[in-house]
């Protein structure tokens, strides 16, 4: 079989065509199952500073239909400040968490987003997410923790996390990209005011 001149250019162009349309449909199906932090900022808030967060993200197909059936689902944010040194590692004086456990009650048909003790009903999925995806008044920086006039790299992040889950579906979830529901660091520069004391 012979390719003629004029031909081979055209099929490599056409093969270049499906391979960067495929490539494009995968980063939007990855894309689509992440989650994306879209403001991130501390306030002052007598004791400290408190951090001030929104994410946006769906829940797939699988997620939802695990929801409904009964399955819980944990959403870890985190939170870390650090301080560049030349001399030596970073210095981190803050580093936390906090879970939101997401979850439904078929007897009363009402989703739940609970924290340790707390804990708050809603009718509809879509009113649960909105509370998750809203990080507010967490109060993660104590003015003993921190130097007037030093600058710190804040950064924040949220995923679910598949490892408080029942241990059935944690191995689910190890070999399932359904499961694989995360943000990248959100990374900001916060400065200590002077008279911060």
């Amino acid at each position: 079989m012979t390719i003629s001149k004029r031909s081979f250019p055209l099929r490599l162009v056409a093969v270049l065509l499906i391979g960067l349309t495929l490539c494009v449909a995968a980063a939007a199906s990855a894309f689509a199952d992440s989650i994306a932090v879209q403001r991130a900022s501390l306030q002052a808030d007598g004791t400290g500073w408190s951090l001030d967060a929104r994410f946006e993200f769906e829940l797939n197909n699988s997620l939802e239909d695990a929801v409904n059936k009964g399955i819980p689902l944990y959403f870890t944010t985190e939170f870390d400040l650090t301080r560049a040194r030349w001399y030596w590692f970073d210095e981190q004086p803050v580093s936390a968490s906090q879970t939101l456990r997401l979850s439904f009650q078929p007897l009363t048909r009402e989703y739940r987003v609970s924290s340790g003790g707390l804990q708050l009903g809603f009718a509809s999925l879509a009113d649960a997410l909105a509370v998750i995806k809203h990080v507010s008044s967490w109060h993660v920086i104590d003015r003993t923790q921190v130097r007037p006039g030093e600058s710190y790299t804040a950064s924040v992040r949220m995923q679910l996390d598949t490892a408080l889950m029942p241990k059935p579906f944690q191995v689910d979830a190890v070999n399932n990209r359904d499961w694989a529901l995360a943000s990248d660091w959100k990374r900001f520069t916060f400065t200590v005011n002077e008279h911060a004391k």
